[in-house]
This record gives C-alpha cells, structure tokens and sequence, in this order.
C-alpha cells in the first residue's frame, strides 16, 4: 500500500512540474512542413482541396462530412484520433493557396489555421503547409513542445500525400 501512494505521489508531482513548465511555454506556435512531389500543381490540388476525398489517402483521418456553409465560408466536420474537429475553410486560391481553420466557436483545447501553399517548380510543386496554432492547456503545451513536437502532424499529412501520389517524401522544416 505504501508504495501506491508514492507511486501516486510521484505521478502527481509529474503532473505539476508539467503544468508548471508548459505554463512558461507559448500558448501560440508556427511550423511549416514542405515536399516537393513530381506532379503539376493542378494534379496536388485537385487531391489537396477535395477535403471530403482525404480520409481515402490519410489515414489520421477517420471521416470528413459537409456541413451547411457559415458567413460564405465551407464548413467541414472531421474526425481525427476520435475527436470532432470542426473546419472552416477561410481561403481558397485555386491552384496555389488554401487556408483552414479549426472552428474557434467550437471552444477546444487548441485551434489554429493550417495555410497550404502550391509552388510550381521545374521538377514539380513544392507543398508547404504552415501550422499557425495555440494551445490553451498548459500539460498540453508541455507535451506538444516537449514530447510530440509541433510537426507530426504536418508531417504524417505530407508523407501519406506523397503516398497517395506513389512518392515516398521526407518533409523539411523551415
């Protein structure tokens, strides 16, 4: 019995020295991931702005539905790792640029914009993809600083396109 309450002890101290620390952590990141896939831009648009088609070729994305537009803007539901995440869809600028959102009046633990940006090179397009987000839960700050890091999921994003072109890519960071 003694040693449960020390193991507990000691969880729980974890648990503060991680609220402690993520709380001096930003609440606000950037990252961007960037490719470049053999393809013409148009061919990565198509794919890229079919936000409905995306749960055939990334597989952190169980299902994304329509729902009714807001303020002239499309409205998405997705469900990532088994959470409803709302998505607004802020820009589009055919073939080269679309912004998402995370709905902010959705009142989650994080949200943010990810910006998706098409380059026409001689080889290709080069896709990057920026992550402009916040984090409100200092534990969780701690872990996405610290533990996860703030590219994963641009990342896992920029490999499984790759992979629905028959590419394998190894995104870089800027």
């Amino acid at each position: 019995m003694k040693w449960l309450l020390v193991v507990m002890g000691v969880l729980a101290a974890l648990f503060a020295l991680m609220a402690l620390i993520g709380a001096f952590v930003a609440r606000e990141h950037h990252a961007t991931s960037t490719i470049t896939l053999r393809q013409p831009p148009e061919s990565v648009w198509k794919v890229v702005r079919d936000i409905g088609g995306a749960p055939a070729w990334f597989p952190a994305l169980q299902k994304s539905e329509r729902l009714p537009d807001r303020d002239g803007h499309e409205v998405w539901r997705q469900k990532v790792g088994g959470f409803d995440v709302p998505l607004i869809v802020l820009e589009s600028s055919p073939p080269r640029k679309i912004v998402t959102q995370i709905d902010p009046k959705a009142g989650g633990a994080f949200g943010g914009t990810w910006t998706y940006e098409l380059t026409p090179e001689s080889n290709g397009t080069r896709v990057s993809v920026t992550e402009a987000g916040w984090i409100s839960n200092p534990i969780f700050r701690f872990m996405a600083r610290f533990l996860f890091g703030y590219y994963g999921s641009l990342d896992n994003y920029l490999k499984a396109l790759g992979k629905r072109f028959g590419e394998t890519v190894q995104p870089t960071h800027n």
